[in-house]
């Protein structure tokens, strides 16, 4: 397991699911740990877990579209544990089903919202500090859409391919100073969001292939997401700094192929060449 004593760790949307996994597997490894979700009694479920274990952690309800908000919970992190070393951005929302003319507008523009500038403002937040004390680690989660097409969930997809090359400019921009970036892909888990698609009308109409993956078997379990992130706060996979991690890979296998993802330049987004 991944040695993580004496630091912090901010988890977003850490009330349930991969969230909350990832807070867990956090505090195992010996991190204290804040939840921030917007729903109270789901982060404050999440932090009574880790403690009932022998951890610390608090639970922070938070808005991540509000920036005030945002900066106001990282100060109340380092207030009550200490500077933050890893920010987990797990937060994510896809309510916009379908071609983008039966999707409501406000709706579809929520979902990236949520994924895009919720992850905007929580890096905005912790990267000052982490370049003056010369170390931090982030992990941005990404999922369907970042690098191929999407049909039928535009709004989640454009969030998250945006977010994979946010994660990637972030992280050119600070590695300099010691701080490092990281997008992971966790893989089609079966959480409350992919509850809505399965069971929706316009689930159910647009996005049939979800029950379809989920009925051969297609099911990852949120730890293999929790152990890898668990493993990049650590420093395992600092060489792969602004690229794509996911969470079905054997993370052995995945160091042994460090130096030739690298120079291969793969798990970034690229287009095609067009003398390819």
């Amino acid at each position: 397991m991944a040695n993580l004593e004496g630091t912090v760790a901010v988890v977003t949307g850490a009330g349930r699911g991969i969230g909350r996994e990832i807070a867990l597997h956090q505090a195992r490894a010996g991190a204290k740990v804040a939840a921030l979700a917007r729903t109270a009694r789901e982060i404050e479920e999440t932090a009574a877990l880790i403690v009932a274990e022998g951890g610390q952690a608090i639970a922070l309800p938070v808005d991540l579209v509000d920036r005030a908000v945002v900066e106001a919970a990282i100060a109340r992190v380092v207030a009550d544990l200490g500077p933050v070393d890893t920010l987990v951005n797990n937060h994510g929302s896809f309510r916009a089903f379908g071609p983008i003319w039966e999707c409501d507008p406000d709706t579809w523009w929520s979902d990236v919202e949520i994924n895009l500038r919720g992850t905007f403002h929580t890096c905005r937040a912790v990267a000052p500090a982490m370049r003056a004390r010369g170390r931090g680690r982030i992990v941005n989660l990404v999922g369907g859409g970042t690098g191929t097409s999407f049909p039928n969930g535009s709004g989640y997809a454009a969030s998250k391919a945006a977010i994979m090359r946010f994660t990637e400019c972030f992280n050119d921009t600070v590695k300099d100073a010691g701080v490092h970036a990281f997008a992971v892909d966790p893989g089609l888990v079966r959480t409350a969001m992919t509850e809505l698609q399965l069971y929706s009308d316009e689930g159910k109409k647009h996005l049939p292939d979800i029950e379809r993956l989920f009925d051969e078997g297609v099911n990852i379990p949120p730890s293999r997401a929790a152990a890898l992130i668990a493993d990049i706060a650590a420093g395992r996979f600092d060489k792969l700094a602004g690229r794509m991690l996911r969470g079905v890979e054997d993370r052995d296998a995945l160091e042994q192929a460090m130096d030739d993802l690298v120079a291969s330049d793969g798990r970034a987004l690229r287009l095609t060449r067009l003398d390819d």
